[in-house]
């Protein structure tokens, strides 16, 4: 491939994985889409989906996906700890190589178009796709998830950008655009106590005075009895992990509470680990391509 775009679609499915891979064999054996990575949490209720293509055949292959989730996934039935208000929840589209932003807007649209005409399916442009400036955080558009968006999408700020007017009766809304890459990385809390999580997770995101590049919530891991800060970095070069990771554990301590673990959810640019290893080992003088894999 030598152009390539990568799509991280999200699937409001997280408990029946039998659906997810249906969903999955979709991009599975085509020419120009590969399948690079997949994770599923009980408690999200979700899947996060990781695949890279060339434009026009990952196209294809996401209008037919997202035809795949309307017909399995019914979000009348779903119950889940992430905010949600889509079968296929948010589909972000990222340049990777050789391929610029605007390209990866322009198939967004492209998608949003044939997935709209086929499915019945409303969708709302975000990120640099976005087509009015209250539609760029994702977080803004969500708001008020599956069960409020029959009345959200009466108000004329909120008519979708393709599709019908009001939402699909089983598989809601769906998000589409054209974004950088990010990093969605979590941090596990020893505690039970939601609130706590919630407080820390207003500290740390920027709607509420926190970096410039975090959004985040807290969310409860009721099979682990504990909870969790789950955080997107949208901008990892200008927001560091380590940077998050750090300022949530300060705030941990406030409550008495420890960090008992994180985890990257998906796949993460190399240089946001080199950039974390670099902080914690207090390297002197080091550079990307001392990794041996850069060389390569």
């Amino acid at each position: 491939m030598e152009r390539i775009i990568e799509c991280v679609p999200n699937f409001s499915e997280g408990r029946d994985l039998q659906k997810l891979e249906k969903i999955l064999d979709v991009f599975r054996g085509r020419h120009n889409v590969k399948l690079l990575d997949y994770s599923s949490d009980e408690d999200h209720n979700r899947s996060v989906v990781t695949i890279v293509g060339e434009p026009e055949a990952l196209k294809v292959a996401m209008v037919e996906a997202i035809g795949k989730a309307v017909e399995l996934i019914d979000l009348t039935k779903h119950e889940g700890q992430h905010p949600r208000m889509g079968a296929v929840d948010v589909v972000p589209f990222i340049p990777i190589r050789n391929v610029t932003v605007e390209e990866a807007d322009a198939l967004a649209k492209e998608v949003a178009k044939a997935a709209s005409e086929a499915y019945g399916l409303p969708f709302f442009l975000y990120e640099k796709s976005a087509s009015a400036p209250h539609r760029e955080n994702l977080a803004n558009i969500r708001k008020g998830q599956f069960e409020g968006m029959t009345e959200k999408m009466k108000d004329e700020q909120w008519i979708p950008d393709f599709g019908p007017s009001t939402i699909h009766p089983t598989a809601g809304v769906t998000a589409i655009g054209a974004r950088m890459p990010l990093v969605a990385y979590n941090v596990n809390l020893g505690t039970n106590n939601l609130e706590i999580a919630s407080k820390i997770a207003k500290n740390v995101r920027f709607m509420n005075g926190g970096f410039r590049y975090v959004k985040a919530l807290g969310i409860e891991l009721e099979d682990r009895g504990i909870v969790q800060v789950s955080m997107n970095l949208t901008d990892y070069t200008k927001t560091s992990i380590y940077r998050v990771f750090e300022t949530v554990k300060m705030e941990a301590e406030r409550y008495g509470v420890n960090v008992v673990g994180s985890e990257i959810v998906g796949l993460v640019p190399l240089q946001a680990l080199v950039d974390t290893a670099d902080y914690y080992l207090r390297l002197e003088n080091f550079n990307f391509n001392q990794v041996l894999e850069t060389r390569l």
